[in-house]
């Protein structure tokens, strides 16, 4: 971005309307003053005006064009879009008064305001910002609603509540001052920093910013550069500006560090004797083959009578963590661990997650275990929850783990292959039920010392992985059922529950939509074991085709998201009517609440505050998404990085989106995702039909739709923006 500032303050912003310019030779049309008359208006929502002063105000010269203008004032007034007080006097009619909500950027870079009340969304253009910014929770003004518009517009009245102060971008210095030109869509002006603030950044740093003072004079925010990230382009400069723009941190304070130190990893006798003593029990974990912080295990052992008992042994974090102390504050403020390309953010200091509450073998753990009495067609017979000691036998990599099973060979095979055999069941049982299949392949870079990305690979749900996930979801589900259904006399007492809504109607009817032109079907009504069915078929149909990545995608956007609740709905893509997080206390803060739930009823203490857990749920969930956003920016980063060196080569790829200003191709060997700019498409001019999903040519007809296989150039990757540009070199044709 070039800078042409010759001061060192930032431009003033003037409050007089602009006089637009006549499109015609001879002068305005009446669209051109009718538009720029709601505008004199909209901008001055307060003050009244004769019929003169808007003339002045728009440019109008001309007897006719004033008297046109008064005509349409009139029919402004006639649509209530303004009020006119006295004879000949103006004011815009805001008999709607004003909206509370927070800012939000939709795609396309529209700015809506969410309301509070949950009503209509109201389109905030950038002008009437008033220099709130996106996630700010403010009051917004409504305008008197044209009929002719698409959305209510507002103009922001007041900032109720900053949602941040701080961003992260690339630091430009000038002479006497410089500006910190923002990553992010958040803040649509570069913030003004003076020289005597720049904390010894250097020109083309990554550095963060903090908002001091934004006066209603100066256009551009002044702040103060609070620290220096390093050189643009360094992995880990990269990463960490992607922590930071996201809210998230990237680093533990000393003091915690420190007082995780202080913690002792010895097991006491005296503890031991309060557990159910599992030390003896063949056991073993199985997770991938970079991860440190092993959270789950699994045991199993014959009985006596022929059943099987399979224990599900989860760290015991909160017997190490406690309400007050300062990990937990820490813990309870990330809510989650953040998984980036070529890292990972951990939710707890690095002793607790990969050292005393990581259960690595050959060392004696606590856990808190859900230990099944099942029979051999995996059957639940008996259950006890309860606090254990083990000592887990052997650390397997998924890819180990799945030797055992193709094969029948290696360490721990019996064990494994009835766990194996089990889990089979438990699968099948689940999907009968009316569970949905999402297993989608994860794109995931093979990532040298520097952080370069050398190769693409994707991650798939194999056998192994499957085994693990049947018995951490019957541990979940049964911890939820546990405590959700209660005694039958009494309302169950408040819990933390994992909940997943009822796909959206008109979601799903506008994704059957689409998909028929693929020649798929998708049942949108009926039981919702029928609708999750059919779901499944349509996932099963698409395997293997070029659209399937861009119709797993879009059917999972038809879904609900996953939250946490206090409040008990059930979850749908599981089919399970309880279902809670028990299994990752060591990354994830619900599955804390959870464990100290079941020890405060288990010890009869009385019901807890909803309300409270009711706002820690939703401040996880909150935190879950934005770590999701923070890891696909990440990925979106490699991904460009990965293809930088590749301008100018060719691919097959599958059209994956299509906006007004563009064509998103998805790349069919890498998964990589760029855009072909509407404006290079220069064969005719085209129109963007949203309900279609397709862009059409107006003269030759010519139409793209998603789906559409193409060939496309590499034309450029733009790191900073994490965007690749395509060049289109034909469409195939079927």
């Amino acid at each position: 971005m070039t800078m042409k500032k010759t001061n060192n303050k930032p431009a003033k912003r003037t409050g007089a309307p602009k006089k637009a310019k006549p499109t015609k030779e001879k002068g305005f049309s009446k669209k051109d003053i009718l538009k720029n008359a709601v505008e004199v208006f909209q901008e001055q929502p307060d003050r009244v005006f004769d019929y003169k002063k808007v003339a002045s105000a728009i440019g109008l010269k001309t007897m006719a064009q004033k008297q046109q203008l008064v005509t349409l004032l009139q029919k402004l007034v006639d649509e209530d879009f303004l009020i006119s007080p006295s004879m000949g006097k103006y004011i815009l009619n805001s008999r709607n008064g004003s909206v509370i909500g927070r800012l939000e950027r939709k795609k396309g870079g529209k700015v809506f305001l969410i309301p509070e009340d949950g009503g209509e969304e109201i389109f905030i253009l950038d002008k009437y910002m008033n220099k709130s910014i996106v996630g700010d929770k403010v009051r917004v003004r409504l305008f008197a609603r044209n009929k002719n518009q698409e959305f209510p517009e507002g103009q922001v009245q007041e900032v109720i509540e900053r949602n941040r102060n701080t961003f992260v971008g690339r630091i430009q210095i000038c002479k006497d001052y410089a500006f910190l030109c923002v990553d992010n869509r958040m803040l649509n002006t570069d913030i003004f920093i003076p020289k005597e603030k720049i904390n010894g950044a250097k020109d083309g740093d990554k550095a963060v910013a903090k908002i001091v003072e934004w006066a209603e004079r100066d256009r551009n925010p002044v702040g103060e550069i609070i620290e220096v990230l390093g050189a643009s382009g360094d992995n880990n400069t990269e990463m960490h500006a992607i922590l930071v723009e996201y809210g998230l941190p990237y680093s533990y304070p000393q003091e915690i560090e420190a007082f995780a130190d202080s913690i002792s990893d010895k097991i006491t006798d005296e503890e031991i004797a309060k557990r159910i003593d599992c030390r003896t029990t063949p056991t073993f974990t199985i997770d991938p083959r970079d991860a440190k912080d092993f959270d789950d295990a699994l045991s199993v052992r014959k009985l006596e009578n022929g059943h099987w008992e399979i224990g599900v042994h989860i760290a015991d974090v909160t017997h190490y963590v406690k309400v007050g102390d300062i990990i937990n504050k820490e813990a309870e403020d990330r809510a989650t661990s953040i998984y980036l390309v070529d890292r990972t953010i951990p939710m707890l200091p690095e002793r607790l997650c990969n050292q005393i509450c990581s259960l690595r073998p050959n060392e004696e753990k606590l856990c808190y275990s859900v230990l099944f009495e099942m029979d051999d067609n995996a059957k639940v017979l008996d259950y006890k929850i309860a606090h254990t000691v083990i000592l887990s036998d052997r650390r397997f990599t998924y890819e180990e783990a799945q030797e055992v099973i193709e094969t029948g060979k290696g360490d721990m095979k019996d064990e494994i292959l009835t766990l194996d055999r089990l889990a089979k069941i438990l699968r099948k049982e689940r999907f009968d039920n009316g569970a949905i299949a999402f297993e989608r392949s994860e794109v995931r870079f093979e990532i040298d010392e520097q952080g370069k990305p050398l190769s693409v690979y994707f991650k798939e749900a194999k056998d192994a992985n499957k085994l693990i996930e049947e018995f951490m979801l019957l541990a979940n589900k049964t911890v939820a059922k546990h405590i959700g259904k209660g005694d039958g006399k009494n309302k169950p007492k408040t819990f933390v529950y994992r909940i997943h809504d009822l796909p959206d109607p008109e979601k799903l009817s506008n994704l059957s939509q689409f998909i028929s032109r693929f020649g798929y079907k998708v049942k949108t009504t009926g039981k919702n074991k029928e609708v999750s069915s059919s779901i499944n078929h349509l996932l099963d149909e698409v395997q293997g085709k070029k659209e399937q990545n861009m119709i797993e995608t879009i059917t999972i956007r038809s879904m609900a998201k996953a939250i946490y609740s206090t409040d008990n709905i059930g979850h749908y893509g599981l089919a399970f009517d309880y279902y809670t997080h028990f299994t990752s206390p060591i990354r994830r803060y619900p599955d804390m609440m959870v464990h100290r739930l079941l020890d405060r009823y288990a010890a009869g203490e009385k019901n807890a505050n909803e309300t409270l857990y009711e706002d820690l749920c939703q401040h996880c969930s909150e935190r879950e998404q934005i770590a999701a956003s923070a890891e696909r920016a990440s990925i979106k980063y490699k991904q460009v990085e990965f293809m930088s060196d590749k301008i100018g080569k060719v691919y097959d790829g599958v059209i994956s989106s299509i906006q007004e200003w563009g064509i998103y191709v998805e790349l069919l060997e890498n998964k990589c995702e760029g855009m072909i700019p509407i404006r290079d498409l220069d064969d005719d001019y085209y129109t963007f039909d949203e309900k279609n999903y397709c862009l059409i040519g107006k003269n030759h007809k010519n139409k793209y739709q998603l789906g559409d296989e193409v060939i496309v150039r590499i034309a450029k990757a733009n790191l900073e923006k994490k965007q690749l540009d395509f060049e289109l070199i034909e469409k195939k044709t079927i």
